[in-house]
């Protein structure tokens, strides 16, 4: 506007006529100052966290006091260049699925699996997870260089003598769930284990999405020297799952904050392995 009325030698009111400009809006000043504060608060989450999106980092800045809205944080984090990038997958046609019911009570269904990775040196090692599927508890992160039937049931026993037995547990079809010795416990124990049907791992998909965010969050942005090493980072991982990272299915809430939320009196804290 100011480059019309020195070419053209006009008042500004005659240059906003023509450019069909209202003067209020050319006058405008915008008194809302930079949220610097606010900005730093975010690439700091977003750092420490690489792998929370904006909605998960809206929540944690609401926790430390910022009274924020998704839309404003949506819009520093991608000015920031903050997003997290997904490699999206080709989706397959597939044949519809009843949905299965959801678990409805604490101690209900545990699930659990197994995920491998390895140390800088090229050393395999296995991660037992095991997950309350009602409160999205992680129970167990048991770290080893081999995880047989008989270390399986060690862990469950440690997580039945804090906090009580499930009534079902639902595994895949691996040897360590399948041998006579797993079955055996079980049965002594009185818990059902339910098999998935082989090549379907979306059966058991509340410990499939735990392995995910396992594997996102933490195991592929970890570089592991030793065991030891890794057992203390996932360790650090697992308690900030269970006590900070908020789940959008408990409405926001981190899963030891549901727990608590449901008043579960006989509900104690599992300590990582």
């Amino acid at each position: 506007m100011h480059g019309l009325q020195q070419q053209f030698e006009v008042s500004e009111r005659r240059a906003c006529r023509v450019a069909q400009w209202c003067r209020s809006s050319y006058r405008y000043q915008s008194v809302r100052s930079d949220p610097l504060a606010l900005r730093l608060a975010l690439r700091d989450l977003a750092m420490s966290r690489p792998r929370y999106g904006y909605r998960r980092l809206t929540i944690l800045l609401r926790r430390k006091g910022w009274h924020v809205n998704a839309k404003r944080v949506y819009r520093l984090y991608r000015e920031g260049g903050l997003q997290v990038r997904i490699k999206r997958r080709k989706k397959l046609a597939s044949e519809p699925r009843a949905k299965p019911p959801g678990p409805s009570r604490f101690n209900e269904r545990w699930s659990m699996d197994f995920v491998s990775d390895a140390l800088i040196d090229g050393r395999k090692i296995r991660v037992l997870t095991v997950i309350d599927t009602f409160t999205r508890e992680n129970l167990a992160l048991h770290v080893a260089r081999s995880i047989p039937s008989a270390v399986v049931t060690e862990v469950l026993e440690k997580i039945i003598n804090a906090r009580g037995q499930p009534e079902v547990i639902q595994v895949d079809n691996g040897s360590e769930f399948t041998s006579n010795h797993f079955d055996a416990w079980a049965y002594l124990r009185g818990i059902q284990i339910d098999f998935i049907r082989p090549g379907k791992p979306v059966e058991n998909a509340y410990i499939e999405s735990f392995n995910g965010r396992l594997r996102d969050e933490c195991l592929n942005t970890e570089w592991f020297s030793s065991l030891e090493d890794a057992r203390r980072s996932i360790s650090l991982w697992q308690h900030e799952y269970n006590t900070e990272r908020p789940h959008s299915a408990l409405g926001d809430l981190s899963p030891t904050e549901f727990a608590k939320q449901m008043q579960y009196p006989e509900l104690t804290n599992v300590r990582p392995e």
